[in-house]
């Protein structure tokens, strides 16, 4: 997903851009590029691969030194390849022009253009909305008609950034199903593609809606929505800035691993009952004649938090006593899936702003009540939905996903909990252990956390082997899939989850004396000794068995294994978050021995907001 930055003030645009572009590097990128306008004219830089490269181009320039206008792009290449001609801003004319998504549309669009006389330069969609933008400018609209204009012949997913260098107080600004927020103070104006970009500069941001059209200066953000004026409200971001920075440590995933047992803690703050073990959800409305009456629950993701889903479905199924499915996002907006009023969707998102889990949602608005487990408060998914649990987080930086993901874990068993209360489903007894459980919880995982020595040297044993095979039963095999794609997105080495029970249906066949297997082990009657078994499997044929466990002393395990990692042991719904973090840790130590950029590795994007 590509980053964007713009910015209106008495301060040099030319840092305030560059800098913003650096805090949205989390998001992956090919390319980079600044449009500055200053001396009566706009003045465009761009370069191949990182920010690093565009700063040597400008070093030593003078633009925007002494305030004025600017915008920044870090480009994600779909359409054209990475190269400097491809790289953002695009200038047609008096327009230098920013986009983030896709024009669906572009082939046709060009070819007319094309017979207009228009020359392109790039082999970018981009390119024609900046062209399109010129002529309706040329034409002699004023800039907002112009830009509404241009907008009404694009099919796709956009939000555009624009500068007119006969109009310099302005930056015109488009969105549509691609975030973007406006920062606002009384001097300066700030326009982003995601808040931690600007927020060293103000706490108060617009977050713009589908189909927003904006003219932005200082003291003024004009916003119209099919052709109506409006209003959009103005949230102040309680984020300490810092949060969003390294806080010394080398990676921002490593920060986010070490976040866990606070941001954890922030997720189910204010939402227990201690003295009565109940839940309060202030933002999920659901009466008890509607939880009552779901027959029915779906959940819907992508990635890493698919792999939650999968955790939620045996929390729903366990405490509602709901039938509960599973789907990916991307397969599920594209099937015709059987959604009644009695239904409950929910999706999981970080950003909420996934695509494909955005259309996912869009199948069932209007047919069912809809939800969301989200981070970021005021995202896409976060307004479409009509509840919405905020898992409170803070900004995740790093593309592999780590805090999320074990916040959005306690997100869904928060939400098992409080529809079981309200079926009766969950003995007062039960929720009170569980509810005690999850006070105690930072605590296991400020422990789990005291493993990261032992995994430094288990990732030292075993970061040059080529193939992982992780295996888990119950809710260890979605954290069995985590830790594969914890591994393969950051160290690049081929990693398979499977069920334990299901080895001997194919993946037994890949084991030999140089596959290591990492198999995640929960103390639990009914499958630690089917587990056991799997692992004398794999023992018998030389396979590297590293155990991660909340099993204490067992001493068959540690003879069978070449490591165990032993961690505290809560309850059988939270073993799955402390099991989790050795996980993390593994991938992340790999990952670094093997020289890998582990915040930004090769062709990954933070958010994938296009499909």
């Amino acid at each position: 997903m590509c980053g964007i930055v713009g910015y209106i003030g008495d301060n040099s645009a030319l840092d305030v851009v560059v800098s913003g572009l650096e805090k949205l590097e989390y998001r992956g990128y090919d390319s980079a590029g600044v449009a500055i306008y200053e001396d009566g004219g706009i003045h465009v830089y761009r370069a191949l691969g990182k920010l690093a490269e565009l700063k040597k181009q400008l070093k030593g320039e003078s633009k925007g030194k002494s305030g004025g206008i600017g915008i920044g792009h870090t480009r994600w290449a779909t359409h054209g390849k990475p190269s400097e001609n491809n790289a953002h801003p695009h200038t047609a004319g008096r327009v230098s022009l920013i986009h983030n998504g896709i024009v669906e549309n572009y082939i046709e669009l060009r070819d007319e253009l094309k017979a207009e006389g228009c020359q392109f330069s790039s082999e970018t969609d981009t390119e024609i909305a900046a062209h399109l933008l010129n002529k309706y400018l040329e034409e002699g609209n004023e800039p907002f008609e112009a830009i509404r204009m241009t907008c009404d012949r694009l099919r796709g997913s956009y939000a555009f950034l624009a500068i007119d260098s006969q109009h310099p107080d302005r930056i015109l600004v488009a969105k549509n199903a691609t975030p973007i927020v406006v920062g606002i103070s009384d001097t300066e104006v700030f326009v982003a593609s995601d808040i931690p970009a600007v927020l060293g500069h103000t706490r108060d941001f617009l977050i713009l809606e589908d189909g927003d059209f904006a003219e932005v200066k200082i003291g003024s953000v004009r916003i119209e929505n099919n052709g109506e004026p409006v209003e959009r409200p103005v949230e102040h971001i309680t984020w300490d800035p810092v949060t969003a920075q390294k806080g010394g440590y080398k990676h921002y995933m490593l920060k986010e691993i070490h976040e866990q047992p606070m941001v954890i803690g922030e997720t189910f703050r204010g939402r227990l009952n201690i003295e009565e073990a109940r839940i309060h959800l202030g933002d999920v409305s659901l009466t008890q004649d509607d939880i009552q009456r779901i027959d029915r629950i779906v959940l819907a993701a992508c990635g890493t938090a698919w792999h939650s889903c999968l955790v939620a479905k045996f929390y729903i199924e366990m405490l509602t006593g709901i039938p509960c499915e599973v789907d990916y996002a991307s397969e599920f907006r594209y099937r015709t899936p059987v959604i009644t009023e009695n239904s409950l969707m929910a999706v999981v998102s970080q950003s909420g702003e996934t695509a494909d889990t955005l259309a996912a949602l869009e199948v069932a608005s209007g047919k069912c009540h809809t939800l969301a487990i989200c981070n970021v408060l005021g995202s896409s998914i976060a307004r479409k939905v009509d509840h919405c649990i905020f898992t409170q987080a803070g900004p995740e930086i790093s593309v592999a996903s780590t805090k999320a993901f074990t916040t959005q874990l306690v997100g869904s068993l928060l939400l098992a909990l409080h529809i079981g209360e309200q079926r009766g489903e969950v003995p007062l007894e039960k929720r009170s252990k569980i509810i005690s459980d999850l006070v105690h919880l930072p605590s296991a995982i400020e422990a789990a956390l005291e493993s990261e020595e032992q995994i430094k040297q288990i990732a030292k044993k075993f970061h040059s082997a080529q193939d992982f095979l992780y295996l888990g039963r119950g809710t260890c095999y979605p954290i069995a899939l985590e830790g594969a794609l914890k591994l393969k997105e950051i160290s690049y080495i081929h990693a398979e989850g499977y069920p334990a029970g299901e080895m001997k249906h194919g993946p037994i066949a890949l084991i030999d004396e140089k596959m290591p297997v990492v198999v995640v082990l929960q103390k639990s009657d009914l499958l630690f000794e089917k587990s056991l078994s799997n692992l004398r499997e794999v023992h018998s044929r030389e396979g590297r068995i590293i155990a991660i466990t909340d099993i204490q002393g067992h001493q068959e395990l540690h003879d069978l294994c070449d490591d165990v990692v032993e961690l505290p042991y809560l309850s059988e719904e939270l073993s799955p978050l402390v099991l989790t973090v050795p996980l993390q840790l593994l991938a992340y130590y790999v990952a670094v021995l093997n020289g890998t950029d582990v915040d930004l590795p090769r062709n990954l994007a933070k958010s994938v907001t296009v499909e």
